[in-house]
């Protein structure tokens, strides 16, 4: 039994020992392959005395040598005796030849399949036996066989040959693929190999030697080569072997084909490639390499972002993006006859670079205006994930400079570079691009931020550099500047770019208070129609579009029309989604993460935010001006239909005076809803007073008194109507000299407000100009048959809305169609979310404040007027 243990034991060790000779042995002669070399012969006999000492060593000592065992160690002291220790290169050289010969008897079978699988192996291999010398003949003449092979194949599978089964096809495909890529970096062998078989093979014994002693280094040449790959902080780049990295010119391109190569791929450590491609920027002693380093460098420094935790670039790698990108620009508009553009070929030769003559024009392969792109959007991410109410979003805030400068410049290189090339439709969309996106930046801000943001971008821009599109110095103002840009996209662009080019001027139009051009330009556009073929972004631009509009139109003193285009952003509930100004959590919701996801990259930046309080607040100001009216106008006429305008309004003026006990009022809904009831009981100046309170026109600037001004005479002339509908009926003559006092107006104003009325059905009387008095006339009496008639018609059109809605939820979108059509039918209008621009009807008495009949919709029927 201990024989046996003993034994089993010792050949368990034998077996391990030879496995770990293999693992290990390729590691060990790579670190010490020039030591080696120069002491080879004395580790030779190392091994041979050390085996001679171990021959008597381990379990066979204690063991007798008799039997079967004296068999087995008589076998194995004649395999110690035959054993040849070999140096790593010929270990290599060998593994190489029988890699070789498994090709060539795959070949004989046409196994592509094996043949694809050992030409990987030999590739492998071969890595290793070039870091000692140079490439090896056998493997030339194999790469180069192949290749005639393979074309020979072709050429009999394309002529009608024998199909090969689908294993076999594949290996095939595979092979012609690898085999063209690999053969590109032997050209000149292969060539040599091809001139002359015979005299190429017959050096295959000397060159390595030969090569071997060309390439030696002296002990003074390593020591530099080391000290020049030493970083500052003293750290060095090891590379297989462990030997220091030494990054010279002439090895760029091949380091930048490496780190290509190995984009998308695990595993990959993105942070250490973009440290090597700084260094390879620092070597780059020509303009085509730094043009290639930048161009791998910036899109390299996107990769991190995308494949880290973190869902935007940090301020250090943003800016860092930046300089190259700035840097990038400068190269190309110093050497004018490189030029990057998306339809160039690549260039193969890694060995030497292009020179192009002079006045000839090199293509680079890459696209400026896409990496324009990606540094815009990476700065907006940053914005999102910043918290807005920090020192630090201000900072973040203050790169848009840069970005925007950039922008400029781009725009006035792709100018530059459609001059040299021809013209197509693919460089107009690059400068249509770059367009859209200043105009972007621009179209939100305030005039003089506007100004200031240009005068920088040119002050910082070489006084060489020009813009065909918006010359230097030219735009004085800053909306000539948004219609120039806008007019160009007009007529350049199409589909998505234009429709947002459209909507930016409209936005920039209604935020100067141009309202009737703003409105003339949203009809004109038929925007309405179409918009939800659009994505949704844009779709979002479209709703903060609107609700600038009805902004513009409340500071004009026009709130019938700023409530009907707020009607479907603010009464919807849902402003913050429609303005992707936040997601809303619902308890129920049927969201997925990946939607949740998107809509929170959705979201806007807050500097681009619109007020939602001061939307609301003039929102619910307009309905108040409109609704109390006409409750008191529907109280007073039972045969008169109930509309509504606003819901949203009627529900929180029906909650407030459901309440039993009411404070102060505490916020901007509490101050619009106590004056509400105040103007309802007539008492004007109250209502006055408590919607000046409210803080949040503060808001507005310097038009904040002009504001309150025209709110104050709104309300004095919709105190004057609601008090003629309610007391109407107990009146037959009515002084204006009596009107006048009550209400501070001048007798013509209520001349004018009652004549109104009078004209648009709205008040049964006639005005007595000699007595300057209002007669009223009494209706005649409805019989009960008249207004069971006109509840039922209530209650038939109460029945109709309930159907429409029930109908929407259950087949949402698809109910759209059915929903414009019952519109047009009972006098409503719109979708959610998108407010009535086409001057659809709302049905019968519609006015404007102060008595004036109105009879179409919120934008249309303003022409009409």
């Amino acid at each position: 039994m201990s024989s046996r243990f003993f034994h089993g034991g010792d050949s368990d060790s034998e077996s391990s020992s030879s496995e770990e000779e293999e693992l290990y042995s390729d590691q060990e002669e790579e670190s010490e392959e020039e030591s080696e070399e120069e002491s080879e012969e004395e580790d030779e006999s190392d091994e041979e005395s050390s085996e001679d000492e171990g021959r008597g060593l381990g379990s066979s000592r204690f063991l007798k040598p008799s039997g079967l065992g004296q068999v087995e160690s008589d076998d194995s002291d004649d395999e110690d005796r035959e054993r040849v220790v070999k140096s790593a290169k010929d270990k290599r050289f060998e593994e190489l030849e029988s890699t070789i010969r498994s090709i060539e008897n795959a070949q004989k079978i046409n196994d592509w399949a094996v043949i694809s699988t050992e030409f990987d192996k030999m590739n492998r291999q071969v890595v290793k036996v070039i870091q000692q010398g140079a490439s090896p003949k056998i493997y030339i003449k194999m790469i180069a066989d192949l290749e005639d092979l393979i074309n020979e194949t072709n050429d009999k599978q394309k002529s009608g040959g024998k199909k090969m089964n689908p294993i076999n096809a594949k290996g095939f495909n595979a092979m012609k693929q690898k085999i063209r890529k690999n053969n590109k970096d032997y050209n000149a062998e292969i060539e040599k190999y091809r001139a002359n078989k015979e005299e190429f093979m017959e050096s295959d014994e000397e060159e390595p030697l030969e090569v071997e002693q060309k390439t030696r280094k002296s002990k003074v040449q390593r020591l530099d080569a080391l000290e020049a790959a030493i970083d500052e902080e003293g750290f060095a780049t090891v590379g297989r072997g462990g030997k220091a990295l030494v990054y010279t010119p002439e090895s760029i391109l091949k380091h930048l084909r490496s780190i290509v190569e190995s984009r998308g791929k695990k595993n990959t450590d993105r942070s250490e490639q973009i440290r090597i491609m700084e260094r390879l920027l620092e070597v780059a002693n020509t303009p085509y390499q730094r043009i290639r380093v930048l161009l791998t460098l910036i899109s390299t420094r996107f990769d991190v972002t995308s494949s880290s935790v973190q869902a935007y670039m940090s301020q250090e790698s943003w800016r860092a993006a930046e300089r190259e990108f700035s840097s990038l620009l400068q190269t190309l508009e110093d050497e004018s006859q490189y030029v990057v553009t998306e339809v160039a070929d690549e260039w193969e030769d890694d060995e030497k670079q292009p020179n192009p003559a002079a006045g000839e024009i090199f293509k680079i392969p890459g696209s400026v205006v896409s990496l324009l792109e990606r540094l815009d959007d990476e700065l907006t991410r940053s914005l999102q994930q910043t918290d807005p109410h920090t020192a630090e979003y201000i900072e973040r805030l203050g790169d848009e400079q840069l970005l925007y400068t950039d922008v400029v410049r781009t725009l006035i290189y792709t100018e530059t570079v459609n001059k040299k090339l021809e013209k197509s439709e693919t460089r107009q969309e690059n400068i249509n691009r770059i367009v859209i996106r200043r105009l972007e930046h621009i179209y939100f801000k305030p005039t003089l931020v506007v100004k200031i943001l240009e005068e920088k971008t040119w002050a910082a821009l070489p006084s060489n550099l020009n813009s065909e599109l918006t010359p230097r110095g030219k735009f004085t103002e800053v909306a000539s500047l948004v219609q120039t840009l806008c007019t160009h996209l007009f007529e350049h662009s199409e589909g998505i770019i234009r429709a947002r080019a459209m909507l930016c001027e409209i936005y920039f139009l209604a935020l100067q208070d141009n309202y009737y051009r703003a409105r003339d330009l949203a009809l004109m556009s038929h925007l309405t129609e179409n918009i939800s073929s659009f994505d949704v972004s844009t779709q979002i631009l479209f709703n903060r579009t609107l609700v600038q509009i009805g902004l513009c139109a409340f500071r004009a003193g026009l709130c019938y029309e700023a409530q009907g285009v707020l009607q479907e952003i603010c009464g919807s509930g849902r402003q913050k989604e429609l303005l992707a100004q936040g997601v809303i959590m619902q308890r129920y919701s049927t969201v997925t993460p990946e939607q949740e996801r998107l809509e929170r990259q959705r979201q806007l930046p807050f500097h681009m935010h619109i007020n939602l309080e001061l939307l609301e607040c003039v929102y619910l100001t307009c309905s108040m001006l409109l609704e109390i009216p006409l409750l008191a106008q529907t109280g007073s006429s039972p045969d008169v239909r109930k509309r509504v305008i606003s819901k949203t309004f009627r529900r929180m003026l029906e909650y407030t005076e459901r309440q039993v006990f009411q404070g102060p009022p505490e916020n901007t809904r509490d101050h619009v809803m106590q004056a509400a009831k105040a103007l309802a009981q007539g008492d004007w100046k109250r209502c006055q007073e408590l919607i000046s309170k409210i803080g949040i026109w503060d808001l507005l600037g310097s038009d904040k008194d002009k504001i309150k001004a025209m709110l104050a005479e709104q309300i004095q002339e919709e105190g004057l109507r609601t008090y003629l509908f309610t007391y109407a009926p107990y009146y037959d003559t009515l002084s204006l000299t009596t009107l006048s006092d009550m209400f501070e107006l001048d007798p013509k104003k209520i001349s004018a407000v009652v004549s109104k009325m009078i004209s648009h059905e709205e008040l049964a009387a006639a005005l007595d100009q000699v007595k300057d008095a209002i007669v009223f006339r009494k209706g005649v009496e409805l019989s009960r048959l008249q207004s069971q008639v006109i509840t039922l018609s209530e209650k038939a059109m109460g029945i109709l809305e309930s159907n429409e809605k029930v109908l929407e939820t259950r087949t949402a979108g698809m109910a759209n169609a059915f929903q414009r059509d019952q519109g047009q039918r009972s006098g409503r209008g719109g979708r959610s979310g998108r407010a009535n621009l086409q001057g659809l009807p709302r049905g019968q008495g519609q006015r404007r404040p102060g008595g004036q009949q109105f009879g179409g919709g919120a934008l249309g029927g303003a022409i009409k007027a």
